[in-house]
């Protein structure tokens, strides 16, 4: 999942965009089939990440968890029997740099594989590039519709689903309450944000065939900083659930606004923004997490492959529980260089075929992708409860089986 913050450009700027690398991409014979037979070299991968700008704390994030898989890697003799480099670049949160990023990547620096950016927004115009150059584009955040409507053949996103099917486990769980306990009303505020808004746009229209009516749904600009004249409608309106299509900062604004008019809804769900553990917790004030829900790719307790080994290095490097973000990287990561060893060679059509034809086993689980490069699988419903995160859904990958319902009050 995961994440997001302010100003950014509107959907015809991503057409724009686009236009624009299909102009300027170069064509011809590509880095990896030029350098086949330089075996004694490092293996390069082309990354472009929000380092600094609206993106640059889940950017972050994501550089920490490519970063630790390069070094993994390597500690364990690297790919195909060459060391890693990773050669990132900072896109600043723009899609005008993030195409001019991925283009002087492949066209002029020549590197031999490519992994994505963060966000729909950058990953758009980003996968453009990639798919004009025919290379194999594995990108660990971005699940909006609009990416896998294009009909690209080398895009592949490494999370477990989508953005519209993140609410299904989270309606799916309040189907399952008996029917005093389930919400009758509720509000559904988001950040105009091509991954949030899907989610959300989702979950009410499921929750309004179960009979929850809406009281209040609006679209909020990516840039709003100001949480009150939203926190004040809500509150006025005492909506049973608030579901959030948050980012980061815009849902501990939100926290934050609700607190200080003092309403707390009986239900609170969030996107991406709960996902980013002890900066959404410092942000929003630890007791003000509990019993709020979020759906998420990746849990720190799960036992799959070198999950363990991961939590272990980020904490050992950074001092802190590792947040979805750098999990999705490293999830990324692994799809490619699985998809390395099995074909044996950089060939980039071999590595799109290979994995639309088979099943990554990764630190988020087993991925498979449909011929779009869309995920097959679906998110687990996660909830803070005393100042950590636990797997609530579905059941059979639960982590425990306290569900906190009804929130308890702001503190």
């Amino acid at each position: 999942m995961t994440t997001r913050p302010p100003a950014r450009r509107s959907r015809a700027a991503v057409t724009l965009a686009v236009v624009a690398v299909l102009m300027v991409a170069a064509c011809g014979q590509r880095p990896s089939e030029r350098r086949a037979g330089e075996v004694s070299r490092p293996i390069v991968i082309g990354v472009s990440l929000p380092l600094t700008g609206d993106f640059a704390q889940p950017g972050g994030e994501a550089k920490r968890g490519y970063d630790i898989w390069r070094d993994m890697v390597n500690a364990q003799g690297g790919v195909l029997g060459r060391q890693v480099e990773l050669k990132i670049a900072d896109d600043a949160s723009s899609q005008d740099t993030v195409v001019a990023d991925y283009t002087k990547l492949i066209t002029q620096d020549k590197v031999d594989l490519l992994l994505g950016t963060f966000s729909s927004l950058l990953n758009y115009p980003a996968s453009a590039v990639a798919e004009k150059n025919r290379m194999v584009f594995v990108e660990p955040a971005g699940g909006a519709p609009d990416m896998f409507s294009r009909g690209f053949k080398y895009l592949f996103f490494a999370q477990p689903a989508t953005a519209p099917r993140q609410a299904d486990v989270f309606v799916n769980w309040i189907k399952s309450l008996p029917e005093a306990e389930r919400p009758r009303t509720a509000a559904y505020p988001s950040q105009d944000d091509p991954f949030a808004l899907p989610v959300i746009t989702s979950m009410r229209e499921q929750l309004e065939g179960l009979g929850v009516k809406t009281v209040y749904s609006e679209v909020y600009p990516a840039d709003t900083t100001n949480f009150q004249s939203v926190a004040g409608t809500l509150a006025g309106k005492k909506p049973d659930l608030v579901a959030q299509g948050a980012v980061f900062e815009d849902g501990v604004g939100m926290v934050r606004s609700l607190k200080q008019l003092g309403f707390s809804p009986k239900m609170l769900f969030q996107t991406s923004a709960p996902s980013n553990s002890s900066q959404y917790s410092e942000g929003v004030g630890v007791e003000s997490t509990e019993g709020v829900f979020y759906t998420v790719s990746w849990n720190e307790k799960a036992t799959t492959p070198l999950n363990a080994e991961f939590v272990a290095a980020y904490r050992k490097a950074h001092d802190a529980a590792p947040a979805e973000d750098a999990a999705d990287a490293f999830a990324a990561a692994q799809v490619l260089q699985a998809a390395v060893e099995k074909v044996g060679a950089i060939d980039q059509d071999k590595i799109k075929d290979w994995l639309h034809a088979n099943t990554v086993q990764t630190l988020l689980g087993p991925l498979s992708w449909k011929e779009t490069g869309e995920p097959k699988g679906s998110f687990l419903l996660a909830q803070w409860q005393g100042g950590k995160v636990e797997v609530v859904g579905p059941p059979e990958l639960a982590t425990t089986k306290t569900v906190v319902n009804p929130k308890p009050g702001w503190k």
